[in-house]
C-alpha cells in the first residue's frame, strides 16, 4: 500500500506527516472515518482543490468506495512523530478568547466547543473527527476561510459551516493562533468517545459525525 500512496505523499509528506510548507495537511492518525470523508468531498465536489480532484475521479462505483476507505485506513494506521508548535506572536489577549473558543466555547451565541467534537485533547475522536493539533496556523486559517465563505462543505447537516457561521474573523484569528501554538499531548491518537457537551449549549447534528446515542442535537 505504501508504494501505490507515492502520490500522496509526495504532496502530504513522507508516512504522511504533512508537507513542511504548511498548506498540504498531516494524513497520519487521523481517524479513519475522517480521511475516508475527506476523500469522497474531493471526489463529489464538497471540498475543491484540482488535483486531488483529478486523483479521485476515476475512483468511483463500490470498488472505488472500498479503495478509499483501504487508503483511509492506511493513514489512520500510522504513527509518526508530530513538530513543534509555532510559537504565536498574537496578543495574550487574543490566545485566552481563542483558548475560551476552543475548550468552553460561547455559550451567549451558542458556539459548541470545539473539544465537544474534537475531543476533550484536541487530537479527535475515532471514527470521524480529526485532531486539530498540530496543524499549521496557515492551513487552519484557510480551511475554516474555506467553511466560512462556503467553498468546503460537507455533508448534511452540515456542522462545521453552522459553527464558522457563528464566528467573527476575530474569533477565528484567536483559535488558530491558540490551536497552532499548543503542544501535543504524550498520546496524540484520537479518543474512542467525545466529551459530553457543554451545559447550555446544545449539541449541533453532523452529517459528517453523527451525535452519539442519547445526546440530543
Amino acid at each position: 500500500m505504501a508504494q501505490r500512496l507515492i502520490a500522496c505523499t509526495a504532496c502530504h509528506g513522507p508516512q504522511g506527516r504533512a508537507a513542511p510548507d504548511g498548506y498540504y495537511p498531516r494524513l497520519a492518525g487521523k481517524p479513519a472515518g475522517y480521511l475516508y470523508n475527506q476523500l469522497l468531498n474531493f471526489r463529489e465536489g464538497r471540498r475543491h482543490y484540482g488535483l486531488m480532484t483529478q486523483l479521485l475521479t476515476p475512483l468511483g462505483g463500490p470498488a472505488g468506495d472500498a479503495y478509499l476507505m483501504e487508503m483511509a485506513q492506511y493513514f489512520s494506521r500510522l504513527e509518526v512523530p508530530y513538530p513543534a508548535p509555532t510559537p504565536s506572536g498574537a496578543s495574550a489577549e487574543t490566545l485566552n478568547r481563542g483558548r475560551q473558543l476552543v475548550m468552553e466555547g460561547d455559550k451567549a451565541r451558542q458556539v459548541p466547543a470545539c473539544v465537544q467534537c474534537h475531543g476533550q485533547s484536541m487530537t479527535g475522536v475515532s471514527p470521524n473527527a480529526p485532531g486539530l493539533l498540530g496543524l499549521p496556523r496557515d492551513y487552519l486559517n484557510a480551511q475554516l476561510g474555506a467553511w466560512k465563505n462556503g467553498q468546503r462543505r460537507a455533508h448534511a447537516p452540515d456542522c462545521m459551516r453552522d459553527v464558522v457561521s457563528r464566528l467573527s474573523m476575530d474569533d477565528i484569528n484567536a483559535v488558530t493562533h491558540w490551536l497552532a501554538a499548543q503542544t501535543l499531548p504524550a498520546v496524540t491518537r484520537p479518543a474512542n468517545a467525545a466529551p459530553p457537551p457543554v451545559a447550555g449549549v446544545p449539541a449541533i447534528a453532523c452529517g459528517s459525525a453523527p451525535v452519539p446515542a442519547g445526546v440530543k442535537p
